[in-house]
């Protein structure tokens, strides 16, 4: 099953799943990385659109998902915010000019693009010289006992969900040329990170 028809099939319960984690650590995290932007921002993977009410009125928003039941999720979080707009798109190929974006978000989405090292290459072509690539993601962690908890139950996750628990997504940045500025710890030791980087 691909990827589009693993995110279509659950698009009306992705909220309700998450409703615990949201509300203990990503609901918080989101506000402190998101509230600050300004200029033209791309988010990759707008997903059911729970980011959208955190970015500031005066930032103009481009939503980009691959999958339609997600992305009509989205739209109805957006109907009274001018400022938004949103576009079924692969995130391996974006359909934008180089150097189109201040910000470039991800939020929980490197986990579950089939590519993401060519993904991350794409956000790179069109972040202005001056932007920032901002991700915060769930990874492989470092420590020994995690790590391979994640190895263990990668196979699962995956193949239910299309979301990848142990990707080394440190690394994938480095590996698309993108300079990290800034790395930080969120949750679980070095599982949940906040990578900012720039072209």
């Amino acid at each position: 099953m691909s990827i589009i028809s693993k995110y279509n099939r659950f698009s009306h319960v992705y909220d309700l799943m998450e409703i615990p984690i949201e509300y203990s650590w990503y609901a918080k995290w989101r506000k402190g990385i998101l509230s600050g932007l300004s200029g033209r921002v791309l988010e990759v993977g707008v997903g059911t659109g729970k980011n959208l009410p955190y970015y500031p009125d005066d930032c103009e928003v481009i939503g980009i998902d691959i999958s339609d039941k997600m992305l009509e999720r989205a739209k109805s979080k957006s109907e009274n915010k001018g400022n938004i707009s949103l576009f079924i798109m692969d995130a391996e190929n974006l359909a934008f000019r180089n150097d189109t974006f201040d910000h470039i978000i991800t939020t929980f989405v490197l986990c579950s693009i089939p590519d993401p090292v060519a993904a991350l290459k794409e956000m790179r072509r069109v972040c202005k010289p001056d932007g920032t690539v901002i991700n915060v993601e769930h990874m492989k962690s470092s420590n020994r006992i995690i790590s391979l908890a994640e190895d263990i139950f990668d196979p699962v996750t995956s193949g239910l969900t299309g979301v990848h628990i142990n990707r080394k997504t440190v690394e994938n940045v480095k590996k698309a040329g993108l300079n990290i500025t800034e790395e930080k710890n969120l949750a679980l030791k070095d599982v949940f990170r906040l990578i900012v980087s720039e072209p």
